[in-house]
């Protein structure tokens, strides 16, 4: 038997993913194609969930993310360090290399969970909590490759490579982690050493994806 669902509430959760992908808002008749309705049942949707902070609009009209989807997206991370502990762990047993998870915080990159390899002599030491730009480094660097893809303007990547300057970061293979609108994130893994860039290039993307499986991760269409 197929399960009754809410159609107000698909339409809802579809504007919200909507939004997530447009960093510069949506209009209401823009919405509305998206969607395939008529204007006022945008304005209806639009008005409830301004209601419950999770939209808001701009000085233009254009309507937005608001601070109640940021908030939801927060107490998201948990779930999504919590998840990435056991993918972390087989990526670092089989690679050798330090594996983490790092996510977007505001400007910056902050790795949330971090597996080193048992039986490796040496090996990065890797703090969770650790910080840097989200341009230096194959964490942030595989994060921003997917907003430019999600924007239209760069090819899809499966991973992204940073080979390290020597003194702040080391050598990097990071992937984003697919179809998790609410919290962009990245599976990654960091050497002192050389990395067999395309063999473990895949693995990476490979433990990206099954992070995002694990989680139930679906982008949801407009139609």
């Amino acid at each position: 038997m197929v399960a009754e669902t809410s159609q107000t509430l698909d339409r809802g959760l579809k504007v919200l993913a909507l939004l997530a992908d447009a960093s510069d808002g949506m209009s209401v008749p823009d919405i509305a194609t998206a969607l395939g309705v008529n204007r006022t049942v945008v304005y209806r949707i639009l008005a409830t969930l301004e209601q419950h902070g999770l939209v808001r609009r701009d000085e233009s009209g254009r309507t937005k993310l608001g601070l109640g989807a940021l908030q939801l997206a927060r107490r998201a991370h948990p779930l999504v360090r919590d998840a990435a502990v056991p993918c972390l762990r087989r990526l670092a047993e089989e690679t050798g290399a330090t594996a983490h998870l790092t996510i977007v915080d505001g400007l910056e990159a902050l790795v949330v969970a971090v597996a080193e390899p048992t039986w490796t002599d040496y090996h990065v030491a890797y703090r969770v909590g650790s910080r840097h730009a989200l341009d230096a480094g194959a964490a942030g660097l595989a994060i921003l490759a997917a907003r430019r893809v999600l924007a239209g303007l760069d090819m899809p990547r499966s991973y992204v490579y940073a080979p390290g300057d020597g003194r702040h970061t080391v050598p990097g293979i990071a992937a984003a982690v697919p179809d998790l609108a609410a919290v962009e994130s990245s599976v990654g893994i960091v050497s002192l050493g050389n990395l067999d860039t395309e063999r473990l290039g895949r693995r990476v993307a490979e433990a990206a994806a099954e992070l995002s499986d694990e989680l139930g991760g679906v982008r949801v269409s407009a139609a």
